[in-house]
């Protein structure tokens, strides 16, 4: 389940897929750790990745919708998984020029202007990378707050004038998709500009690292028609939108920047005595690796299952947009998880500055704050529960395994974000009993005492106003669809049921944990409170699994992997 750059050979994708992961781990083992940490640590612009990106027009084949490619590129997410997987591994910089590539082509895919899409798919091949311009200084991403202005001429052109702050590849973006108003109407607006056109300021680079994350101002920027990429509702549902295809990639990061600081701190505990015991021999420390271990697994299996669902998004089965922000807040956050355990392992280790480790524990804590902070994302998952729990839909199909070599149109046609409390759902149910193990029974029990307190101790009118009390409700309804989707993408991947009854093991600590915040939330009323203790349950003891799993999958780990100095 985890990748491993120096076996893996991507035989499950067609050849010029496989060519391009291949092709881009190959970079990077040759560029080495030793240059990987030194670019970190002298924050270099990764100009020589980008001239890799170029020459091999990566981007270009991942990025291009079929319509306005020649013939070899696709917007295929099954495929995209597997590359924002191998640059999370080596390093979030390399990552985030990507992200915020796919963030400024989201604007430009879903208008209706064909000239600048054949001109964007033109600049793909050239090798550009693209910015989206969002969020403000003083506004963050409140759009109904943008400042940015298009100012109506009397020959029917415009001026821009506003500032953007915090926006990846601003200094080198051929196009930045730009969010704003109409100065007249106060109508929303996207249009798009270049980052080197002379009435473009680059301001600075509003961070201390590779990424160039950028304030830029545009002083009386002239805008045409033809710049205009959508107006009105359509420029707001585009906004939404393209942030619901970007956030998906933050989880696939951690993934990868989880798998590889994994790889390091098995190396280094394996391979470390103390006390006359190789640190490995210490049952704590098997205990975090196997926490570690299941939980990038799981983080894994949850975020493959959630490409399948948006893959197979149309007007009528919208159950992505659950699933999307949980890929980008519960992925990102596990990610956190992950790299404390490893990190309460190899201790000093992980600041020394020829550790990957190093910039793992650094990067990880970036993830759950772009795209929307994990509140913000959570507050969005709470309007599903509703209809998740209590109105199942009998109707969807299965869905299977989405890998096909087709186009994901509906990505760039997902119309308005209006409706989310009625969209609906298949009943998560017919998952969790599709398996007997004795972990998903006691969570199903946690699960059923949960719904019963939603129902027999709902929350008052002001506690549905308290975003703190609802944060932790929350986190307990994203545990049973995470481990729903964990669950449909085991069976269909064939995975292991100890290492399947092994991740529930932790779900069970984690779904206690979150009841017991809800016990003490002060708040919380003597109801809530009996329902909250009630949830608490104890993981099934299996001495035998966890030494099958870590004799079967994990410690065979060790010395597996070792990036080429």
């Amino acid at each position: 389940m985890l990748l491993n750059p120096k076996q893996e050979r991507y035989d499950f994708l067609d050849e010029e897929s496989k060519q391009i992961m291949l092709k881009t781990i190959e970079f990077f083992e040759k560029k080495g750790k030793r240059k990987l940490k030194q670019d970190f640590h002298e924050r270099i612009w990764y100009s020589d990745f980008l001239d890799f990106v170029k020459e091999e027009k990566i981007f270009s084949r991942l990025l291009t919708p079929s319509k306005y490619g020649s013939g070899n590129e696709r917007w295929d997410t099954y495929r995209i998984c597997f590359f924002n997987e191998i640059l999370g591994f080596y390093g979030l910089c390399y990552w985030y020029t990507w992200q915020v590539s796919i963030l400024g082509l989201g604007p430009i895919w879903m208008s209706d202007n064909e000239e600048i899409k054949v001109k964007t798919a033109n600049l793909l091949k050239e090798g550009a990378v693209f910015a989206f311009g969002l969020s403000e200084k003083e506004h963050g991403a409140d759009l109904y707050s943008s400042e940015m202005m298009l100012y109506p001429q009397e020959n029917g052109t415009y001026l821009a004038k506003g500032s953007k702050y915090y926006i990846g590849n601003a200094n080198k973006a051929a196009l930045v998709s730009t969010f704003g108003k109409m100065a007249d109407s106060g109508n929303y607006v996207f249009f798009a500009v270049d980052s080197q056109h002379k009435n473009f300021e680059c301001i600075q680079n509003v961070v201390n690292n590779q990424s160039y994350v950028a304030e830029y101002a545009l002083h009386d920027y002239p805008i045409t028609e033809a710049d205009i990429l959508s107006k009105n509702q359509d420029a707001w549902d585009t906004s939404l939108n393209t942030v619901n295809v970007g956030k998906y990639n933050l989880g696939w990061a951690s993934i990868g920047i989880c798998t590889h600081a994994f790889y390091e701190a098995l190396d280094h505990a394996s391979n470390r005595r103390l006390f006359n015991h190789y640190v490995t021999d210490f049952p704590h420390i098997r205990q975090f690796f196997m926490d570690a271990y299941t939980r990038i697994v799981a983080m894994k299996l949850f975020a493959l299952r959630n490409s399948d669902y948006l893959r197979a998004a149309s007007s009528t089965d919208r159950r992505y947009l659950l699933y999307n922000p949980m890929t980008k807040m519960k992925v990102t956050t596990q990610g956190e998880e992950v790299i404390n355990l490893l990190w309460d392992i190899i201790a000093a280790k992980g600041f020394e500055k020829n550790m990957y480790f190093e910039m793992a524990a650094i990067d990880i804590r970036a993830l759950p704050k772009l795209e929307g902070t994990v509140h913000v994302n959570m507050a969005l998952i709470i309007k599903f529960m509703a209809n998740y729990f209590f109105v199942p839909d009998a109707n969807f199909p299965v869905i299977s395994k989405m890998d096909g070599l087709t186009n994901d149109d509906f990505l760039f046609a997902q119309g308005p974000t209006k409706g989310l409390s009625k969209i609906r759902f298949h009943d998560y149910k017919i998952a969790y009993n599709s398996l007997d193990l004795p972990n998903i029974k006691t969570f199903k029990e946690q699960i059923d005492i949960f719904k019963e307190f939603l129902l027999k101790a709902t929350p008052n009118s002001e506690q549905q106003k308290d975003i703190d009390f609802l944060l932790t409700i929350g986190e307990l309804f994203t545990l049973v669809a995470y481990g729903q989707l964990i669950i449909e993408n085991a069976t269909i991947r064939n995975v292991d049921i100890d290492l399947i009854d092994q991740i529930f093991d932790f779900m069970i600590r984690d779904f206690s944990k979150f009841a017991l915040q809800l016990y003490s939330k002060s708040s919380s009323t003597e109801d809530q409170m009996e329902f909250a203790l009630k949830m608490i349950r104890k993981p099934k003891l299996n001495v035998e699994r966890f030494s099958r799993i870590w004799d079967k999958y994990l410690f065979p780990l060790k010395g597996s992997y070792q990036m080429n100095e």
